[in-house]
């Protein structure tokens, strides 16, 4: 059922790695294949990464396979979801027989208990972040336009960005999931100023909105030991609790942020000076 499981990592794990190395443990990349639903797993908060591009007809979130005690079991029998339409055209989630039609950058909170989700729409493109859940809340879908967003940054930094809050407390509820997605300014490449550390959750980031010979470097490491990773559109990094948040681009563009572990804050992070970090 899952194509790749990524374990969760230790920092002096990252002593001595190689670039492949580290791209192998940490960067998740192949998640959207025309006509298909792929998915991978991290022992980072358990979380579910995937990608979903139907095409001619409705693909379905599958039934556990793995592990053997599990087999059989619907994949949100203790796990909430979210899906994200990252693609040029509208698509359609149905939960439960329950359709909702999703336009591009609209997203959907499923809650833990839902047992048949399909996905269907030609130009679509889903990307799936799941994480076990103790409560089931209300399914919703969420719109741009009804979050405000927090403008950080400026255009003389080079990162000037739009951040909306779609699955946190003040917007939709959830058990231990937050996601959000980050817009950035034309002539802005740097994102998530000032950098920082969560040491209660990891975090899952998904670059796009990049042309083919466009890159994203991405840090990672402990402060004083920071490493980067060189990603494409529409891959997927898994950052750990120890690791820095920080990333520039070629030009701008957009990413899909998503959090799980103790807390629901999203202010609870610790912030780095930049200029200590090495």
């Amino acid at each position: 059922m899952f194509e790749k499981t990524y374990y969760a990592t230790h920092p002096t794990m990252m002593d001595g790695a190689s670039n492949e190395e580290l791209r192998d443990r940490y960067l998740v990349g192949g998640l959207f294949r025309t006509g298909e639903l792929v998915l991978t797993y991290s022992h980072g908060e358990r979380f579910i990464i995937g990608g979903v591009v139907p095409t001619g007809g409705a693909l379905f979130l599958p039934v556990q396979t793995e592990p053997a005690s599990a087999a059989g079991h619907p994949l949100l029998e203790r796990r909430e979801m979210s899906v994200v339409n990252i693609g040029s055209d509208a698509g359609a989630v149905e939960v439960d027989g329950q359709r909702l039609d999703l336009a591009p950058r609209e997203a959907l909170y499923i809650p833990m208990g839902s047992k048949d989700v399909r996905f269907s729409g030609d130009g679509a493109r889903f990307y799936l972040l799941s994480v076990p859940a103790h409560r089931a809340c209300a399914l919703r879908k969420l719109s741009l336009d009804e979050v405000k967003p927090m403008h950080r940054g400026s255009l003389e930094t080079s990162n000037a960005r739009s951040i909306y809050q779609l699955i946190l407390p003040h917007t939709c509820d959830s058990a231990s999931l937050c996601l959000g997605m980050t817009i950035l300014e034309p002539g802005s490449v740097w994102n998530t100023m000032p950098p920082h550390l969560h040491e209660r959750r990891s975090e899952i980031y998904l670059y796009f909105d990049l042309e083919p010979d466009d890159r994203v470097f991405h840090y990672m490491g402990q402060p004083d030991q920071l490493r980067h990773m060189v990603m494409g559109n529409e891959e997927v990094v898994i950052s750990p609790p120890w690791s820095v948040h920080m990333g520039c681009g070629t030009r701008s563009y957009s990413f899909i942020w998503a959090m799980a572990g103790e807390n629901l804050d999203y202010n609870d992070m610790d912030v780095q000076d930049i200029c200590q970090l090495c």
